[in-house]
């Protein structure tokens, strides 16, 4: 039965694979490739549910291979299949196959008909990847294309400002549970010393009589996947991204942010239940903060002028319901809540359309006033302050804004390395008495070795601040990004039984990846002009080649699984001791950085306004 398992992954890669070959023109043959490819996959997910079902619906395992192994560490990719599985597979499969009906003829004519459809497969195979996971590597390399996905599908009009800039916010949001997840798997790898599989999660035993002598490491783990999740699924103090990322077409809309991506946050909590389900602390505050979700996505749900804004809060607040269903250990009431939001979200959101131009008709031909609420009940000073409060959307984006963005901007303008000469001359030196250090570790005093790899991730850490802050110089930007995996691999390279191999693989795709993008750059350099990174420029237009060359070389030096940097990054931290946290969080913000960095490098020379039109455009909207 478990050979099964491979099928619902390979058919959409497959499927995927297929709809790049085929020209962008041909409109009836690209939505019949995606018509056949989900239309198997919901006709095998039902069948194949109901063969688990008579069979005792057994919780399945699958060790499908081995990535990459090494004395201390393996990298294997793994697939599981239980109810938790089978019901977001049933509602994903069915939901998506929906809306690709329903896009065939939404988005016809339109000019990214192909991007918009090979988005999709991409990110169906993702989701795919996420929900059979079984144990956390597998699962990031599925959250990863989700949050790719997710940023193409928001800039999908990427002639506009707004999608374009709330593409790059709406990442910024991902990349910050990304980091949450990569340090759950740095702590787990140091309390389980192996890949813990989410099988293995469920034996209370061997879970209860780690956590009796590790209680704070449990804590730590149970905190970074609770932040994971809080971004995935856009809890406090992170959404504010999500009615932003309803600025893509409505059906991906529909399909990201109502029904399936929105969903993974409460995904991961149920998957990693057995491991919190006995810390009472972290159950009280997964509580705490989806009653607090709840609440106040309610209030701003309710004031909203824009359909799709009023949606998105709506499915906020029950998510924030589901997550204190989760906590109170009520599984099947959180996986049936999920089904059912879902569902209605995804409804909600295709009919808004119709639903708009019906309630503007019923404005002025059944007007009906006002009718009684229970805020009427309260002070008119507490009604005004919550109903101003809600209209601001409670300052979370300027909280997120105030306290995380804005220092990272000031700090990178202390920063002021006016040439990139003057740095290089500076930092080139550095590395290379610190690489000869490496090498000859007999001549380091112990003492100094051990603030080395501290000192090493901070000049890291600084210069990729420096170039996430750069306006003007966007080869200093891009050097100093790709230098910046080079520092970590140099700093993490100080710790004990580290093997130059595993740094060779991990720095193998960054050069590539850095090589190629530099060469991207200075093509583009030599036909456009102007690619400072002071505006947007729309470069795509007339290069979607380079653009498409340039997004590849962006998603392996930021350690996409594409590259064997992605492995590489998971190496890195299997290295860093479970002691070293100011190491760990100097490595863990210089990839969130890293990536914001990277992708705004490509939003501002690809993405927006052509910068050479001739046409009068609107930069912002409502």
């Amino acid at each position: 039965m478990t050979a099964f398992l491979n099928f619902f992954i390979l058919l959409p890669i497959i499927g995927f694979v297929v709809s790049l070959l085929v020209a962008s023109k041909r409109e009836g043959v690209i939505s019949w490739v995606v018509y056949l490819t989900v239309g198997i996959h919901v006709l095998g997910s039902q069948l194949f549910l109901i063969y688990w079902l008579l069979n005792g619906y057994p919780t399945l395992n699958l060790k499908d291979f081995v990535l990459i192994h090494t004395d201390h560490y393996e990298f294997f990719i793994d697939f599981t299949y239980d109810r938790i599985t089978a019901t977001y597979l049933f509602v994903g499969s069915m939901l998506t196959f929906l809306v690709a009906i329903y896009s065939r003829y939404y988005m016809h004519r339109e000019q990214g008909y192909k991007r918009f459809f090979n988005t999709i497969l991409f990110f169906y195979v993702g989701y795919n990847v996420t929900i059979f996971a079984g144990n956390l590597e597998t699962l990031f390399i599925g959250w990863e294309m989700l949050g790719i996905s997710s940023f193409l599908l928001i800039a999908f009009y990427r002639d506009r400002y707004l999608p374009v800039k709330n593409a790059v916010k709406v990442f910024s949001i991902y990349r910050i549970g990304d980091v949450g997840l990569i340090l759950a798997m740095w702590m787990s790898h140091h309390l389980w010393h192996e890949n813990i599989t989410f099988v293995k999660l469920s034996n209370y035993e061997l879970v209860h009589s780690q956590l009796q002598t590790h209680s704070l490491t449990g804590v730590f783990i149970s905190l970074m996947i609770l932040i994971a999740a809080a971004a995935k699924s856009a809890q406090l103090p992170f959404s504010s991204w999500l009615p932003r990322a309803m600025e893509g077409p409505t059906t991906s809309s529909a399909i990201f942010y109502g029904s399936l991506s929105v969903h993974i946050g409460a995904f991961i909590m149920l998957r990693t239940f057995p491991f919190w389900e006995h810390q009472i602390s972290i159950r009280i505050l997964i509580g705490l903060l989806g009653f607090v979700t709840s609440v106040i996505a309610t209030g701003i749900a309710r004031v909203q002028s824009s359909v799709k804004s009023q949606v998105a809060y709506a499915s906020i607040s029950q998510i924030g319901l589901i997550f204190i269903e989760i906590a109170a250990g009520l599984e099947t009431i959180a996986l049936i809540h999920f089904a059912g939001n879902a569902f209605l979200r995804t409804y909600q959101l295709l009919v808004s359309p119709s639903v708009v131009s019906y309630l503007i008709r019923e404005q002025f031909y059944d007007f009906k006033p006002r009718e009684y609420t229970v805020e009427d009940s309260l002070p008119k000073k507490i009604e005004y302050t919550i109903y101003t409060l809600c209209l601001k959307e409670w300052n979370l984006d300027s909280f997120m804004y105030r306290y995380f963005w804005n220092p990272l901007k000031w700090l990178g303008k202390q920063l002021d390395f006016t040439f990139m000469s003057r740095a290089l001359y500076f930092l080139i030196p550095l590395y290379l008495v610190g690489l000869y250090g490496v090498y000859n570790r007999e001549l380091v005093p112990s003492f100094v070795s051990e603030w080395l790899p501290i000192v090493f991730s901070t000049i890291g850490l600084a210069i990729v601040i420096k170039a996430f802050t750069e306006r003007k110089l966007t080869f200093l930007s891009w050097t100093f990004l790709i230098m910046n995996h080079f520092w970590i691999a140099l700093a993490v390279a100080f710790n004990q039984n580290f093997s130059f191999d595993e740094v060779h693989l991990y720095l193998s795709g960054i050069a590539i990846s850095g090589i190629l993008g530099l060469m991207c750059l200075y093509r583009i350099k030599a036909l456009e002009g102007n690619i400072d990174l002071d505006r947007f420029h729309g470069h795509v237009y007339r290069h979607q080649k380079l653009a498409f060359l340039f997004f590849l070389a962006c998603l392996g030096a930021s350690g996409f699984p594409i590259t064997p940097s992605f492995i590489g990054e998971d190496l890195i931290f299997s290295h860093i001791e479970e002691n070293q946290y100011v190491l760990a969080t100097s490595v863990a913000l210089s990839f969130i950085i890293n990536a914001l960095a990277i992708i705004r490098i490509y939003a501002r020379i690809y993405l927006g306004p052509h910068a050479k039109s001739m046409y009068e455009m609107a930069y912002r909207s409502s």
